[in-house]
């Protein structure tokens, strides 16, 4: 049998989690399973962006836009920028997957934080480069660290702000103290997924560094809290030469017709937007609240979940909750054997699980 190349042998595959019908079969639940695993937003699109994906599946016998010409016109619009410093991919680690193979090869270095997203780890292999790892203080990323860590051989480093799985940020001021160590060729990439649902006055504002010309890459998605995590559409936002570089190693039709016309649509939902971040605030409130009556310890989180410690395996939890109906996330793979990830759901969603929780934790 053909062999892969070495790199490809030190990826484990993505494990995704099973489909609800089939986790019902296979345990015979006939009561309602609620899925709290993959922080998506729980009370679902924008209205607008329902009616845009009605109206654009009548034209999926065609190929979509290569460019993504309207989306990137109105994401330049929203951001006051150009279009020339976009680009789109199918979700936002596409983008990241475009910066490694843009940008790395055997022998380059690249840092990212113990316990941050598993994918760029995953790119870092797939491209044979070398991963440097900084450990994480109070489950945050070091940035004054991984400044440190940097030598002649980093071409790239990966940030998550918020991160997942632990939900923590990093501040204005401690990005900006990070920013001025960082050599002017060394590619900075601040992954933020979850940027829409922080409402915190010192989360940094990343776009002046992009427009300034640094080698500078933001990538954000339509997955969270938009509700478009089944379309798959994420972008980056960069200096257009970064952009023209990475739109060498982007797939043609790498974004669906349907999921341009509702990412459209749900930029314009403003409302949509505030009513989720709000009521995400509501279920992190209620959350903690049992957390605390619980006595259970837990890391305060920016985005729409949260890590949950707990006095045995996350595993073992994880797997008792489902026989409960209640999917969540261990995250033993992230170096957290002794948690579980939670995604913050409706109000229903998270009194069932509470009283899951209690149920299989004692």
């Amino acid at each position: 049998m053909l062999k892969p190349k070495p790199s490809i042998d030190t990826i484990q595959p993505y494990q995704g989690g099973k489909p609800i019908e089939e986790v019902r079969r296979e345990l015979g639940i006939t009561t309602d399973i609620i899925k709290l695993a993959s922080n998506e937003n729980p009370f679902g699109p924008s209205p607008l962006a329902m009616q845009a994906i009605s109206e654009s599946a009548t034209q999926v016998h065609l190929y979509p836009d290569g460019n993504a010409y309207y989306l990137k016109a109105d994401l330049a619009e929203y951001f006051n920028i150009s279009a020339e410093h976009l680009i789109l991919g199918n979700g936002s680690n596409d983008v990241l997957q475009f910066v490694a193979e843009a940008y790395l090869a055997p022998g380059d270095e690249v840092i990212y934080a113990a316990g941050a997203f598993v994918v760029y780890s995953l790119v870092t292999k797939l491209c044979s480069a070398t991963a440097v790892v900084v450990p994480m203080v109070a489950h945050t990323h070091d940035l004054s660290a991984m400044a440190a860590a940097i030598t002649e051989k980093t071409k790239v480093i990966f940030v998550a702000n918020p991160n997942n799985p632990t939900g923590t940020m990093v501040t204005a001021e401690e990005t900006a103290a990070f920013m001025e160590r960082v050599p002017d060729d060394v590619l900075v990439v601040f992954d933020e997924a979850y940027y829409e649902y922080v409402d915190r006055s010192d989360y940094p504002q990343t776009l002046p560094y992009v427009l300034a010309g640094r080698n500078f890459i933001i990538t954000r998605t339509f997955s969270k809290i938009y509700g478009l995590a089944g379309l798959r559409i994420g972008y980056g936002i960069a200096p257009p030469p970064l952009i023209e570089t990475l739109n060498r190693v982007r797939q043609p039709f790498n974004c669906s017709l349907v999921g341009q016309a509702a990412a459209r649509a749900a930029l314009k939902d403003t409302a949509h937007v505030t009513k989720s971040r709000e009521q995400n605030a509501v279920g992190k409130a209620f959350l903690y609240e049992a957390f605390d009556d619980m006595g259970l310890r837990y890391v305060e989180s920016e985005g729409n979940f949260i890590m949950l410690h707990l006095e045995q395996s996350g595993a073992d939890i994880a797997d008792a909750l489902l026989k409960e109906g209640v999917i969540v996330r261990p995250i033993g793979g992230y170096g957290y054997p002794n948690a579980v990830r939670v995604t913050i759901g409706t109000q229903q969603e998270n009194e069932k699980f509470i009283k899951a929780l209690k149920v299989v934790s004692h």
